[in-house]
């Protein structure tokens, strides 16, 4: 059983980040403070560890009642590290775990004082101010040329309201100047833990301690530099066919799909240009002579995790690319052919591998992948990979080409699949959105975000846009009378979110729309679409594992950004050869396992294995082996919309059921078995004194902890129509439910998360969505309308035998 111990769960950063977190639930130290006397529940991260070097201790002393009721405040030791004596950086803990959608206290030394400000991160970006009521009083603070620590008392800290989001439990520019601080993103480390507390945090002296935070720190704040996003006002003209809300996996290659129907497209993307081949200049400066940018060269994929500014979507707590290409252009670049079980089992009628076998083919004819992606023809740095992959021949595990054999996934592996070509990422950029721009009838806008579809109705008329970015467009964009049609593609989160302000959706995230600044422009109540946007949540499960090994050799994929090894970088310039035309940080193998439930469900199992660190373990001799819990998995979620118009996962879809549980202990038994007879290897995480169970059993459960950021289903696809109780969306066209031209074709219609990452699977869902808009009859469209034919409304629903009819609102029918 999983522990009901009191957790508080704290993340801490000193720097700058990776996107590895640490998942195992930490027994606290007790000490005593130093000039004190308080007594301090405390944790910390190791000197040396691969996520902070310097390390960093976190204590927590609680009103005596603090263990039996929730407390609102606690006196907290805070002791950060300085990278060295000029470059003192900061350090952040967020008070609920997850770095987003919690209260965020960073603290950082400037000259003989440590300054703090609470903050709040919506999504991957700068955090802003908290606008609520926390306090912070301090009791003693030090500075050295290694560490600063500071004794504070923090007060209405444990609970937190920003903009009606509740919950409970380099160097900072302008640094003397809280309100304003400027903080680049980590770049010496962060980590999750959850911090279990004992009966010594509860203090009985608590009081006596409360009244040492006298001191306060005093600002001094320049008037801020005023900025805002400068639009430019939607053309007039002819409207269009089709709008395309999203340039990723599914709006690129969908809006070329579409416009070979020589049909007037539009494809509108909220974000920058990613790849050099369509303008940007995002690059390191040993690229500055050449049109390549940090989106082209595989080897800088990780850098998102260090420097997202300007490419992370802000309006979600998970991390998004919001640039041109979406996901496609951030990620590794993973390119599996998909695995027809996956079709079969997942989807509905019309959607199974053998209807989407002639999609599948198209994506791979155009974007074939490879496993081999330096040209020539050499792999290189694969200590790691033949460490893993020795033991699991030993094992008797088979080796295979990913590709050229899909539905071989049961105790088999494989060299990285990915979707590069020439060296570079190439993908959706360098083909589909290469013949789409060559048409005439074919247009693109950058910078802009969609706020809403517009609708009489389950009619849509138009789009409402706003600049996301200086140069982005504003206004209403129409289509077509009677036959224009708007697709949604901008990924998971954001076309649940657009539904969600267009009056779709469940009838309680319809009135936190409406309650919040959209509600004086939002559609009227009476014509809302109950649906269930934003349920059936899912990610694969990732539990990372950890082993060292001598033969083990680490590149570091970060340094390449800033000081990379020149002969790496003439190599790739050159010839697009060598290691970095391979992904960050050096992936592979892959291997893959069934494992059959109590419940008779089989559920699949994929680990990514890479030559890196977790959790303590240094870079180095490391290898941090993920594993995915994916198909067959039975666990969801649910992701909500906020007042102020994030989307949030406010349900993480982790291991609710006992199988889904257990058949991730299982695998992790399978591979330490498999891996048992490797000469030298040493299992780091969980180390040999720790079962399989005991390690699952005690790892924090949060998004910030399992998450693979494979998000999809919130947009659910499905013939259950979710207005009369279903759980679908949209129906098997994509269209959504209760609407005649208003489409969803991303990640968010998958049933559940597949075998492999899902990359190729939303493009073929791209491929074979497309023809299945194309091929629907115009609509009739009156006034008043229903699905049966566009009969006219006269105060009463008639349908056209063999057609009943079913009453939803005021307004509409369902045919059934």
């Amino acid at each position: 059983m999983r522990s009901t111990s009191r957790l508080l769960s704290a993340l801490a950063a000193v720097v700058s980040f990776s996107p590895f977190a640490f998942s195992q639930s930490s027994t606290p130290e007790t000490f005593t403070g130093a000039g004190t006397g308080i007594v301090f529940n405390s944790w910390g991260i190791v000197n040396g560890g691969s996520q902070t070097q310097g390390g960093l201790k976190f204590g927590v002393a609680l009103p005596s009642d603090g263990l039996a009721v929730d407390a609102s405040e606690f006196i907290g030791y805070l002791q950060c590290s300085s990278k060295d004596a000029t470059n003192t950086g900061w350090c952040g803990i967020p008070l609920g775990g997850p770095m987003t959608n919690s209260l965020l206290l960073t603290a950082w030394p400037n000259k003989d004082a440590i300054y703090t400000s609470f903050r709040y991160a919506t999504g991957y970006a700068m955090p802003d101010v908290y606008t609520g009521n926390a306090k912070l009083t301090q009791i003693k603070s030090t500075i050295n040329a290694t560490y600063y620590t500071l004794v504070f008392r923090c007060q209405n800290c444990l609970q937190w309201n920003q903009g009606g989001q509740t919950g409970a439990f380099p160097s900072p520019g302008n640094p003397t100047c809280p309100a304003q601080i400027e903080i680049a993103q980590h770049d010496n480390g962060m980590g999750n833990f959850g911090a279990v507390l004992n009966t010594k945090a509860a203090n009985p002296p608590y009081s006596a301690w409360a009244v040492k935070a006298t001191a306060t720190v005093t600002s001094t704040c320049s008037d801020p530099v005023q900025t805002g996003v400068v639009s430019v006002p939607v053309p007039a003209g002819t409207p269009f066919d089709y709008v395309v809300v999203g340039g990723g996996a599914v709006g690129i290659p969908i809006a070329d799909k579409l416009g070979e129907s020589r049909k007037k497209v539009l494809l509108i993307e909220k974000g920058v240009a990613s790849s050099g081949r369509w303008g940007s200049t995002l690059k390191p400066s040993w690229l500055v002579s050449t049109n390549l940018t940090r989106f082209d060269v595989p080897g800088l994929c990780n850098q998102i995790w260090v420097d997202s500014a300007g490419i992370a979507c802000t309006d979600t707590d998970q991390m998004a690319g919001c640039v041109l290409g979406g996901g496609t252009a951030v990620n590794a670049g993973l390119w599996f052919k998909p695995y027809s079980l996956d079709w079969d089992y997942l989807f509905p009628t019309g959607w199974k591998s053998a209807d989407v076998a002639a999609a599948v083919s198209r994506v791979f004819s155009r974007i074939p992948g490879t496993d081999m992606p330096s040209q020539d023809g050499k792999r290189y740095q694969q200590e790691g990979f033949n460490v893993l992959a020795g033991g699991l021949k030993s094992a008797g595990w088979s080796e295979v080409t990913a590709n050229n054999s899909p539905n071989l996934k049961n105790r088999t592996y494989a060299h990285t699949p990915y979707m590069y070509s020439g060296g570079e990422r190439g993908s959706l950029m360098a083909t589909y959105l290469v013949s789409a721009t060559k048409r005439n009838n074919f247009n693109l806008w950058l910078n802009t975000a969609v706020k809403r579809v517009i609708r009489e109705d389950g009619h849509i008329t138009g789009v409402e846009v706003e600049a996301f970015r200086d140069g982005g467009y504003s206004g209403i964009v129409n289509v077509t009378t009677t036959s224009g049609r708007v697709v949604l593609s901008a990924g998971t989160f954001d076309s649940a979110k657009i539904l969600l302000r267009s009056g779709i959706g469940p009838q309680d995230q319809l009135e936190v729309v409406k309650s919040s600044a959209d509600g004086p422009t939002m559609i009227g109540n009476g014509p809302w679409i109950n649906l269930p946007v934003g349920r059936n949540l899912d990610d694969h499960v990732n539990t990372d594992t950890v082993i060292t090994h001598p033969d083990v050799r680490f590149y570091d994929f970060y340094e390449a950004w800033t000081a990379p090894n020149t002969t790496d970088t003439g190599n790739y310039l050159s010839r697009r050869t060598g290691i970095l035309s391979q992904a960050a940080p050096n992936i592979g193998p892959l291997f893959w396992g069934e494992i059959k439930g109590a419940d008779g469900i089989v559920r699949q199992l994929q680990w990514t294995a890479r030559v890196e660190g977790s959790f303590d373990t240094p870079n180095g001799f490391s290898m941090t082996m993920s594993q995915y819990l994916g198909r067959g998995a039975t666990s969801r979620g649910r992701m909500t919309i906020t007042p102020s118009l994030s989307t949030v996962v406010s349900d993480a879809p982790y291991l609710k059921d006992a199988n889904d549980e257990a058949a991730v202990i299982q695998g992790l038994v399978y591979v330490q078995n498999a891996l048992k007879n490797v000469k030298n290897l040493v299992w780091q995480y969980p180390d040999s004194k720790t079962t399989a169970a005991d390690y699952v059993n005690n790892m924090v459960v949060s998004y910030s902890t399992c998450r693979s950021n494979h998000w999809v289903g919130m947009n659910k696809i499905g013939s259950d129509d979710g207005r009369l109780g279903g759980s679908a969306v949209v129906d098997l066209n994509t269209r959504v439910y209760g609407t005649d031209n208003l489409f969803v074709v991303d990640g968010s219609i998958f049933p559940g998360v597949s075998t492999t990452n899902p990359s190729s699977y939303i493009v073929t869902a791209a491929e074979h969505a497309s023809q299945k808009i194309l091929a629907l009859a115009v609509p009739a469209v009156n006034k008043r309308y229903d699905q049966c034919g566009g009969l006219q409304w006269t105060g009463s629903f008639l349908c056209a035998a063999p057609y009943k009819c079913s009453f939803q609102n005021a307004y509409y029918s369902q045919c059934l």
